[in-house]
């Protein structure tokens, strides 16, 4: 049925919820999981209205936590998948398109499901707070399995 499931996640509770559930449905159904974080870049500097670059340093050490964070999350992701006996790749992207990196995610490593958790939020605060998973599943040609 499914063979390659792509699980986005980052450093909450809810993510989780996505991590727990698809162990167990790749481990029923025989299949890998490839997990995906995505970490956000340094903000444009303005002063003056005037759009300033960064100086190196910063650049690097943006970076070098970008990088950090993302190990740790997928880390313990790895974890749970070993100890489950479920084959496990972690894979991160820096970008302020969340929704745009996990579709690309999905259609790069060849995933054929997306498990996600959703706050499952209505009426005034989702229209406030928006929805990843519901703006995933309009750009995805990918199956989209929602966990709540």
């Amino acid at each position: 049925m499914y063979e390659h499931l792509l699980v986005p996640v980052e450093d909450s509770d809810l993510s989780g919820r996505a991590i727990e559930a698809s162990i167990g449905l790749a481990k029923l159904l025989g299949a890998k999981v490839t997990g995906f974080t995505v970490e956000r870049p340094l903000p444009p500097m303005v002063l003056d209205q005037v759009i300033m670059g960064y100086d190196p340093d910063t650049i690097t050490t943006h970076q070098m936590q970008c990088e950090s964070h993302a190990r740790d999350v997928l880390q313990r992701f790895a974890e749970r998948a070993r100890d489950a006996g479920v084959p496990f790749e972690g894979q991160f992207s820096v970008t302020d398109n969340v929704q745009e990196a996990i579709v690309e995610a999905a259609q790069r490593h060849g995933c054929d499901l997306i498990v996600m958790a959703t706050h499952g939020r209505h009426g005034l605060d989702a229209l406030i707070s928006g929805s990843l998973t519901k703006s995933v599943l309009s750009h995805s040609q990918v199956a989209l399995l929602v966990v709540h």
